[in-house]
């Protein structure tokens, strides 16, 4: 069957802009109209909602209903504007000298659309094996909404053979991703006047050695690194992004609480690196509970994306090869959904238009290049599927 022509994705990149899905809205309004849109070419979509039912995960199939297709995985959120500095309105798409400007284009609102876009010529190709669509919610605060999506796709889909993620890759292909393990830590003290130090439990202090010892984790890994691994930086960080606490300087603090980002290498467990810390916490509590019985440390919030690992053989990586014609393969320190989807038995590999460089920035955009090589992707995507 010949194929149709391949699409331009910029007009519903546009309309996809304009909704502003930052992660700590609804995304509801964008789903719905994903949902009417793919109705409109005969494609049926299933939702799957978070709890309170203000967001929702889409996922839909394309094609026959037989096992051995493919799944184009994408995150619906955004980041937020607040604080930056843009020349333009970040929820309005703006070209210029070929590139187009709004938050999301890059970070992944791009490959949605060139995945939208494709949805009609899909659903009149004559495919052989389906294109299943996945579409998710909170991936920007640890990829929250796509394991209930994947759990549902897994029970009411037939088993697609590779997943690709649209994250931005400049097209190129990524086997392989860093684990998250993200908490927030609340260390309750003791509160007497400073001068009676010794007879209080300083919040700030004990924190403060909790950060250290976070610190002399990430030194001794940077030391052990291996530098030939290909990721940048080559080893594990232990991070703290936020730390707030205490009243006063001559009163002992009474709380202190401190947000904590683990980045590790795929080869290592992320669950390992949490029970270590735990551990650290626990000798700590006991320490200064031998002060105040009144004090304590408690780990909360957290949230483990896992990584995702090179398959050797594998068939999503061998797939993109042939249809990109790249030999080599890269790896990247950010987290995505493919360590999800590799953990409940598909075959994973990340590759999307723009760069990862964009991503987050004021004045982010695509290049009208990069989305063409992405439509070129699905399109040969389309007639391997129709062969």
């Amino acid at each position: 069957m010949r194929l149709p022509e391949i699409p331009d994705p910029v007009g519903l990149l546009e309309k996809l802009v304009a909704f502003p899905t930052i992660s700590n809205r609804s995304n509801l309004d964008l789903i719905e109209f994903v949902r009417a849109y793919l109705a409109d070419f005969g494609i049926e979509s299933f939702l799957c909602h978070n709890d309170d039912g203000t967001k929702a995960n889409l996922y839909a199939q394309v094609g026959p209903d037989a096992e051995g297709g493919v799944v184009l995985s994408g995150h619906t959120d955004v980041v937020p504007v607040d604080g930056q500095a843009w020349t333009s309105d970040p929820f309005r798409l703006t070209e210029l000298d070929g590139k187009l400007y709004g938050r999301g284009t890059a970070d992944m609102k791009g490959f949605l659309a060139a995945v939208l876009a494709h949805a009609p010529a899909m659903s009149r190709a004559g495919l052989r094996q389906p294109v299943q669509i996945a579409f998710s919610y909170d991936e920007e605060v640890g990829c929250l909404g796509a394991p209930s999506m994947i759990a549902k796709m897994a029970r009411r889909l037939p088993k697609a053979s590779a997943v690709v993620v649209g994250e931005p890759s400049m097209m190129g292909i990524v086997n392989a991703h860093k684990a998250c393990v993200g908490f927030e830590t609340h260390v309750s003290g003791y509160s007497v006047h400073s001068c009676r130090m010794h007879a209080g439990v300083s919040a700030t202090m004990t924190a403060a050695r909790l950060v250290n010892w976070l610190h002399e984790r990430t030194e001794e890994n940077r030391v052990a690194g291996a530098a030939d691994s290909g990721f940048d930086p080559p080893y594990t960080t232990l991070h703290v992004g936020t730390l707030a606490g205490g009243t006063a300087s001559n009163i002992t603090a009474k709380d202190c609480r401190f947000m904590t980002d683990i980045r590790c290498m795929p080869s290592e467990s992320p669950e390992g690196w949490l029970s270590r810390y735990e551990a650290r916490a626990a000798a700590m509590e006991e320490e200064i509970r031998a002060t105040s019985p009144e004090a304590g440390i408690r780990i909360s919030g957290i949230n483990i994306v896992p990584g995702l690992r090179p398959e050797p053989e594998g068939a999503a990586e061998s797939l993109v090869r042939g249809l990109t014609g790249r030999n080599r393969a890269g790896v990247v320190s950010y987290g995505t959904e493919a360590g999800q989807f590799q953990g409940a038995g598909y075959s994973a590999v990340i590759c999307g238009p723009g760069s990862i460089v964009q991503a987050h920035q004021p004045d982010e955009y695509i290049t009208r290049a990069q989305l063409r090589e992405c439509t070129g992707f699905l399109h040969r995507l389309t007639s391997h599927l129709s062969a």
